[in-house]
Formats: C-alpha cells, structure tokens, sequence
C-alpha cells in the first residue's frame, strides 16, 4: 500500500490546505491558473508544507505534461533527457512542459546550468522545490528567471483540517474508529509539517483492523514516536549531534564510525556542502600540520562536490572521511592561533618594530622604518636570526609542534635555526 502521505495528496487545488497567501482567492498561483498561462517557479518552504503537490496541481489544473526529477537520484544526463523529452511533447500553441525538480538546491552548479538554456528558450517551464534559501542554493540565472514563493509551516488548524479528512477520506483508515482526546503532542511533534503528521498516524494505525478504535492522547503519540520516529532531523538537535559525532569520529580516527555517521548525515537529508565544510574545517582543526596534504584534499573534494551533486558526491565524501580518519593528527595550529587570539586580547595591539615595518616614503625611511631588518635569503640556508614579534612579547612562544613524524621534522628544523628560542 502507497504511504498515507501519497495516499492524500490534494487532486484539485481547491481541495488543497494551507498557503491561502498563495492558492487562496486572488493568490498568485489560483490567478497562474487561471490565466492557463504558468511561469517558472520556485516553492522555498520547510519539509512537508506541499511543495510537490502544489507543482502536481500546477500541471493538473492546467493540463501541462508533467516531468518530475529528484536532485538526490539525478545527474546532468538525466537532465537532459528529462528536456529531450520535454521538446517531444510540445505541440503547437500548446503550453510548455512543467519540468518538477524537487530539492533542487542539491543540484551542482553544472546540473543547474544545463537546465538554464530550455528555461530561457521556453522549452520547459521549471517548477523548483527547495528546503534551503534559493539565493544562496540556485545559480543566479536560473533564479532571475523564476518567480520565489515562500511556502509556511502548516498551522495546527491546517494539520487538523488534513487529520480530519484523512480519517473519514482514506481507504484503510475510514475503516477504523479514531478518537482524538488529546492533539498537543500530536502537532507538537508533527512541527508544521504534514507528512510527518502522516506518518505518525500511519504509526498509531499499524497492525490495527476494520472496526478497531483508537483514542489518542498525548501518552500514546509520545510513545509510538520515540519508539520509531528515530531520525536525522536536519534542522534539530540531532542535526548537530550526528555532525559533531562525524567530527569526534574522525578525530578519534575510527574510519568505521566516520562512513557511518556520514551516512547518517546522507540518509537524512543533509546538504552535501554542509557536510564538505564540516570535513574541510576537521582537516585543519584535527590533521593540520601533521598531514598538511588533508586540506588541499578536502578543498577538492568540496569542489568535486559541488560540481557532480548527489548520489556520486556520496563517494567522494566517504573517501574523505577515511582518509582523515586514517590521517595523523595534529591540533597545533588550531591551539596557535587561539592561543596568539588570546594573548592579543591580554596585550593591546603592541606596535610592530621599526626594523619590520614598510618604508616606502623617505619621510618613513628618515623615521627609521625597514631599517637594520635582515633580508633572510642574503644569508645562507636562507635564516637570519632577528627578532619579529613585538618588544613586549619578545619570548613568547605560540607553536608546539605535536607529536608526530611531520611536526617532529618541523621541531628538528625550528631547534636548527632559533636553537634555545624553540627549544620544545
């Protein structure tokens, strides 16, 4: 049987609920279809608002052909055909196609651009779903081409309106008699959003037969949705809960736990660029100077996937998490900083020595800029000793080499050069 969810999806856009601003009496989307004549489009909104259903209606109430792809499972190639396609069912005076593209702010750079040049042609009318802000995640081009709708959370007076007609409209529910006693926990945890809504009666059904009844009560939702309601919630605390275990995990340089918290992360809806950057920020952080090539790789692993999207970023992505996770690990930059941070904020802004600073005046020169600074490559193996941090924080040291074998060597060269001055 097709999930509840799917089961209720409006048919008609009079039968749809929530976003009155929008398919309300003068709304732009009722006056698009009145008029027959539909534009491109982005639906911007949280999970579970309507977004697909309302590009279903678009298509229906204006018989347009309908084609739907998802950026989670497509790559350029599917776009093209998805146009190819698109070109084959157009006739004459006749509308264009509506191409759906549900999550489109997953597609890379490259995708949405080729979906840019059949937008500008009028050989699709684009219809984009998007969880995340169109200006940050659709290429400029595409996004100058479309009008921006913004969908909102459904009130609990919409969640009822939809509770209400699924217990008397749906085939296996009507079956059963469904009392509602208490609804606080039951919108709570549907937070606006309808499928999660959905699901949960889906829960609280299972396994029940024709005339069974149900009361529901705040008790009962809590416990059939902590007991299997366990998710990757991208915007909630769990969102940060599996991301910092992603990080400790390849801190800790369990590749294992790494693949699978990404996977997580993957599973659950997280947008690829935000895993990247987490990766990106743990090569420095975590590896740093004891395997400096980590973060030239995780920058082009954040390039690749950008450029390739998902389901192939998936790869990438993994191969990175092992190879951090397998790296040796070093936070001694990370310290460095924060400590020089730190002691910047205990000091002032001590004043940079004469010898240091630029001189390109001669009234700077005459005032003893640049003068008695040693030029290091006039000296052999390029290193001159001199002073450069200010008089007041002359001493001071910021950089310990950690240990392992890269910073061991970087240890042996500082005691070479400065002798005692870096003596770890």
């Amino acid at each position: 049987m097709r999930p509840l969810a799917e089961r209720m999806r409006p048919q008609l856009l009079s039968d749809y609920v929530g976003q009155e601003h929008l398919t309300g009496e003068g709304g732009a989307l009722t006056q698009w279809v009145k008029s027959g004549n539909v534009p491109s489009m982005i639906f911007w909104g949280p999970p579970g608002v309507g977004k697909t259903s309302l590009a279903k209606l678009l298509a229906n109430e204006t018989k347009l052909p309908f084609i739907a792809l998802s950026a989670v499972e497509s790559g350029v190639k599917d776009v093209r055909e998805a146009i190819k396609k698109a070109q084959s069912m157009r006739f004459f005076e006749s509308g264009n196609p509506i191409l759906f593209i549900d999550e489109i702010h997953r597609f890379s750079k490259s995708q949405q651009d080729a979906l840019l040049g059949a937008v500008e042609q009028g050989i699709v009318t684009l219809v984009g779903a998007t969880t995340e802000n169109p200006s940050f995640e659709v290429i400029s081009a595409l996004l100058s081409r479309s009008q921006v709708y913004v969908l909102n959370p459904l009130s609990n007076e919409d969640l009822r309106k939809l509770f209400d007609k699924a217990v008397s409209e749906d085939e296996f529910l009507k079956e059963l008699i469904i009392e509602i006693k208490e609804d606080t926990a039951l919108f709570s945890l549907s937070g606006g959003d309808a499928r999660k809504m959905y699901n949960i009666l889906e829960m609280i059904t299972l396994g029940k037969n024709p005339g069974d009844t149900i009361v529901i009560t705040d008790e009962l939702i809590e416990k059939v949705v902590h007991q299997n309601l366990a998710r990757f919630d991208k915007g909630g605390e769990i969102h940060y809960d599996i991301a910092s275990a992603l990080i400790k995990s390849i801190r800790g340089s369990d590749p294992n736990a790494a693949v699978y918290w990404l996977a997580r992360m993957i599973a659950g809806g997280e947008e690829v660029r935000f895993i990247a950057r987490r990766l990106l920020i743990s090569a420095s952080e975590d590896i740093g100077l004891a395997n400096p090539n980590a973060l030239l790789l995780a920058t082009s692993a954040m390039q690749a996937v950008d450029m390739v999207g998902l389901p192939e970023a998936r790869i990438i992505l993994s191969e990175l998490a092992i190879y951090l996770a397998t790296s040796p690990k070093s936070n001694s930059a990370y310290l460095a900083i924060d400590e020089a941070l730190a002691k910047i904020q205990e000091s002032g802004d001590q004043p940079v020595p004469l010898h240091l600073r630029n001189a390109p005046t001669r009234l700077m020169k005459d005032l003893g800029y640049g003068q008695e600074y040693k030029y290091a490559h006039d000296f052999t193996g390029n290193f001159v000793d001199q002073e450069y941090l200010p008089e007041e924080l002359s001493g001071m040291n910021l950089y310990s080499p950690g240990d392992n074998d890269a910073e061991m060597r970087i240890s042996a060269r500082l005691k070479a050069w400065w002798k005692t001055k870096y003596d770890f």
